[in-house]
């Protein structure tokens, strides 16, 4: 929110030459006060300058502020700032850009008053420019950044996150004075947020897994609506009826499993069923139980192998025999992180009786101080790496994030203390990701420095530079907030929400994921929003803003990898 307009006043009074007339003409005014002033000393000339100076700046966002006032009406673009990000447009190498008369339409589905808004508008390619007189926002505008004829919000009427201002101590990142008010602000904020990414998916790809926002189109992974299952209990949680009624008709209508297709069975049982199975537990209706349909001998049986390194298991197992493969690379990132997290879970759903699941867990944290953790340089960032063929590597990624909220989920129900201690300190890690790049937004992948002398704790290789909207980071948050009641922890999901807004927002709708974290000017966007953008990380920002601890309370629910949150079994 803009603060009210201000404006700041100073009163100059200069002697006055004893004439006894007062002569009001425009002429005799210039040279008196010329007189006047140069009967002023150097050095009172000098102050009054300074003065005038400091009350121009002082009042300088009161006068832009009403600059924009008088631009477009929209009120998704009043928010945006000045000065204009305008990314050139990249067209296919040897393949020119179609003329508008020449771009055909795509088939779409969507609901049935779609259809005929729908038919009306132009899908174009990765090729082809975009009709800039479609987007809400033109080149050059204020605060935008047009990729492909589509424009991306880089602005928001909030606090601003300009080029230098990521550090701790600068305007951007001075201590905000929380409010109930406030908070409440910042709730209406990611509900806004969901509203814009889920317009785009109405729009441009209802019924289809993912959104292509600049492109105006969509992908398939699985052909089973996944973004909008994975997004139903979010809606619901958000209190967005209306979205979440016009997801549900389309559940009970158009949702089938009866396809002959080939499925990531992690992916379609943690986003599917999972999105499924949440929304009946959190609404009670049966019609998503009977669209949904056993991992406990899966668990039982890696229990059971031999190849760990202090509880830390690798990468692979062979699905012939059933025996670890590769069993040189330990990691706590991409395709491990899940098992150490469900690890914890699984005990915690089950009533805490699955003595197996906690003795793998607690053995699983013990390997990772043992044998990934370390600490940077210069400032000491605590972070977990990799293990590869005996050789640590100080190699993180962004996944790993997951594992503060973990950390805390399992000191609050009972396991040593310690643990809240190490999550603190990688909570802090998982930020830094964030605040040290130059967009606010963490990379795929870093690497730490380890060397005495480094000038800075963070490396990005270019091919890691990407920013996929995920979760981890701000899932943390929301834990370490609920169990601390630390407000700096709703202040960073604060400045990562406006972040996403200010360099993913996609003005026709949707959020997209971006190639280029280090460059503010010009971030590459993708064009893809990934299903866990709803299911996930907008999910775990409204909850970390919110009062009410009963709002999926973690003595009753557990949330999977997917933040879908399933009921806890009573112990008895």
């Amino acid at each position: 929110m803009h603060p009210p307009s201000r404006q700041d006043y100073i009163s100059i009074n200069f002697a006055g030459q004893g004439s006894g007339s007062y002569n009001n003409s425009k002429q005799w005014r210039r040279q008196s006060c010329w007189r006047k002033w140069k009967q002023l000393s150097r050095l009172q000339r000098s102050l009054i300058l300074v003065l005038l100076f400091i009350c121009g700046i002082a009042s300088y966002p009161a006068v832009t502020e009403q600059l924009r006032g008088l631009t477009d009406g929209d009120p998704e673009t009043k928010s945006n700032s000045v000065f204009p990000h305008v990314l050139p447009e990249a067209v296919k190498q040897d393949q020119p850009p179609l003329p508008t008369s020449q771009r055909k339409l795509s088939n779409k589905r969507g609901p049935p008053v779609l259809q005929n808004r729908l038919q009306k508008k132009e899908n174009a390619s990765n090729t082809v420019v975009e009709d800039k007189a479609s987007d809400s926002k033109k080149e050059g505008e204020e605060g935008v950044i047009s990729w492909r004829g589509a424009v991306i919000d880089t602005d928001q009427a909030t606090e601003s996150t300009k080029d230098g201002e990521n550090k701790e101590g600068s305007p951007a990142n001075q201590k905000v004075q929380l409010s109930v008010k406030s908070v409440a602000i910042w709730r209406e904020a990611v509900q806004e947020a969901f509203r814009h990414a889920w317009k785009g998916y109405k729009d441009f790809a209802w019924g289809h897994d993912e959104l292509r926002p600049l492109s105006k189109s969509y992908s398939e992974w699985f052909g089973l609506g996944l973004t909008l299952i994975d997004a139903l209990d979010t809606m619901w949680i958000l209190g967005l009826k209306e979205e979440f009624e016009e997801a549900k008709t389309w559940v009970a209508a158009e949702l089938t499993f009866n396809k002959n297709v080939d499925v990531n069975l992690f992916e379609s049982t943690i986003r599917i069923l999972g999105g499924l199975l949440s929304t009946y537990h959190l609404t009670g209706d049966t019609l998503f139980l009977d669209k949904a349909a056993a991992v406990a001998e899966v668990m039982k049986q890696v229990h059971k192998l031999d190849g760990k390194l202090d509880g830390l298991v690798p990468m692979f197992i062979n699905t012939n025999n059933g025996q670890f493969t590769h069993q040189g690379i330990y990691t706590l990132g991409a395709r491990a992180d899940s098992y150490y997290e469900y690890l914890l879970k699984q005990w915690i759903q089950g009533g805490k009786k699955e003595n197996e699941l906690l003795e793998d867990y607690l053995q699983a944290i013990e390997g990772v101080k043992n044998n990934l953790l370390q600490k940077s340089s210069p400032n000491g960032l605590t972070f977990v790496g990799e293990l590869s063929h005996g050789q640590f590597s100080p190699k993180m990624d962004h996944l790993v994030c997951f594992l503060p909220g973990t950390l805390a989920l399992g000191a609050y129900n009972g396991l040593p203390a310690d643990h809240m201690d190490l999550a603190k300190q990688l909570m802090e890690t998982c930020y830094q990701m964030y605040i040290q790049m130059e967009t606010g937004l963490s990379p795929e992948i870093v690497h730490f420095n380890m060397h005495q002398g480094s000038t800075r704790d963070i490396e990005v290789k270019l091919a890691d530079r990407h920013n996929l909207l995920r979760p981890e980071t701000v899932e943390s948050l929301f834990y370490l907030y609920r169990f601390t009641k630390d407000q700096k922890y709703r202040e960073w999901g604060w400045r990562i929400l406006q972040n996403f807004n200010k360099y993913t927002k996609v003005s026709s709708g949707g959020y997209t994921s971006i190639n280029n974290v280090r460059d503010p000017d010009y971030p590459s966007p993708r064009d893809k929003m990934e299903s866990f953008f709803l299911g996930e990380t907008l999910k775990y920002l409204y909850l970390l803003f919110s009062d009410d601890p009963n709002l999926i309370s973690l003595d009753q629910y557990v949330f999977n990898t997917e933040a879908h949150p399933l009921p806890i079994w009573p112990s008895n």
